[in-house]
């Protein structure tokens, strides 16, 4: 950073930077799947496509987590926000599959670049300011402000679809018009709100800083290699990306059975999804609580159950009311899940190459969630969506027990201490 930023400026900024990140999500939940529906393509062709997404990210997820590394990761973050409006300019006049391929294959690349550098940038300069810091309060806060951006994007959303068609633009696809305008909001605070403390720029500086990203890819792979801890985390994260295909994909189809109208479903789902996203955010505001409750390895293998428990429910109940029941409760737990994985995370990795670890971890969520859209849609359209529910669901369960290494390590090292400290006992 230019100059030091006060523990509050720095906190600030994360959470500011966080909710207009995923602003825009909220805006393109209730329709990115009903949106190409309604154009003509089919689950199956909609699972391929988007599946592409995670392929993409598969291939760049470590050198861009890496260049995050070497080169800053506020540039890296400023180039993810142009392709990322790149994308949703192509969603927007795709009306074929070819079309929505290239939109999800722009998306992976966004999604490449932008996993891991923000949450790195805060975690290393909130430790360069105070060595004690509370990176668990920190996250949890972050994840807070995830639910509600994703909570009031969905619910205006829905009010936007409500509205019918707006200028020519047909109704599904006037929140796609409205996320890309937030987006360019979005890069813009992220020019004036993130700075870091050096810039490399030229030729010779980015030729450098790509040898960088390549150490530190083979530095991320030596640490997973012998760190079995840190390994069974990453792991998490197939089942975690496999199963997310159900509750962030296949609901709006649930309730399109029901609802027989993909419109209406759309409706439905915008406050829903709202809801869903507003109750994540508690969820992830209970997450320290249930830390200094039962430890952080406890909590996560815990919320890995309940969430498989819950779309095992979407599946299971009939109506709309039971199946948005469900539905809220998943992504109360989704909320409370991710703070007590990423706290587990940091604490087995100091500072130089914590965005490439992140990319190590979501590297595996994307090409699982990849397969997870293409097993689970196909699997929809060949026998029903509630198959394909149940199917994700005991993906979602079966995680569990990966967190036993980690829980093995936290009573070695007790539940109570802040993350900085088990960073600190491992340099001693």
């Amino acid at each position: 950073m230019r100059a030091a930023l006060s523990q509050a400026s720095l906190h600030r900024r994360f959470l500011a930077l966080t909710s207009l990140r995923w602003l825009p999500v909220g805006l393109l939940i209730p329709v990115m799947v009903l949106l190409p529906l309604d154009r003509g393509l089919s689950l199956t062709q909609i699972g391929l496509a988007a599946s592409l997404q995670g392929f993409v990210v598969l291939a760049l997820e470590l050198p861009t987590g890496g260049l995050a590394d070497a080169m800053g990761r506020r540039t890296v973050l400023l180039v993810a926000g142009v392709v990322g409006i790149a994308s949703l300019a192509v969603a927007l006049v795709s009306y074929s599959v070819a079309g929505f391929a290239v939109a999800y294959a722009l998306q992976g690349v966004y999604r490449a670049l932008d996993s891991g550098p923000l949450e790195a940038w805060y975690v290393d300069a909130s430790l360069a300011g105070d060595p004690r810091a509370r990176i668990d309060r920190g996250l949890s806060h972050a994840g807070v402000a995830l639910g509600v951006a994703v909570g009031l994007g969905a619910l205006g959303s829905a009010g936007l679809i409500a509205l019918g068609d707006l200028g020519g633009v047909e109704a599904l696809a006037v929140p796609v018009v409205a996320a890309l305008v937030l987006q360019v909001v979005g890069l813009l605070a992220l020019a004036v709100l993130m700075v870091e403390p050096r810039a490399r720029t030229g030729v010779r500086a980015v030729v450098r800083s790509a040898a960088g990203a390549g150490a530190m890819i083979g530095d991320g792979f030596r640490l997973l290699r012998s760190n079995h801890v840190l390994l069974w985390l990453v792991l998490v994260e197939v089942s975690w990306g496999f199963g997310a295909a159900t509750y962030e994909s296949l609901f709006p189809v649930r309730l399109t059975e029901i609802l027989a109208d993909p419109q209406a479903a759309a409706v439905v789902t915008g406050p829903a999804g709202a809801a869903a996203w507003f109750l994540s955010a508690v969820g992830a505001g209970c997450t320290p609580w249930l830390i200094r409750r039962i430890g952080a390895a406890r909590s996560a293998g815990l919320l890995r159950v309940l969430q498989g428990v819950t779309v095992l429910a979407m599946g299971l109940l009939a109506g709309v009311v039971g199946v948005v029941t469900a539905y809220l409760a998943c992504y109360a737990v989704h909320g409370a899940s991710n703070p007590a994985h990423m706290t587990l995370l940091h604490r087995q990795v100091d500072g130089p190459m914590r965005a490439t670890v992140i990319s190590m971890n979501s590297m595996m969520a994307q090409p699982a969630g990849a397969v997870g859209i293409i097993a689970l849609t196909s699997l929809a359209d060949t026998t029903s969506t509630s198959v394909a529910l149940y199917v994700g669901a005991l993906v979602l369960a079966v995680a569990a027990p990966f967190y036993l290494p980690a829980l093995r390590q936290e009573r070695r090292r007790g539940s109570g201490p802040a993350v900085v400290d088990q960073l600190a006992e491992q340099r001693r």
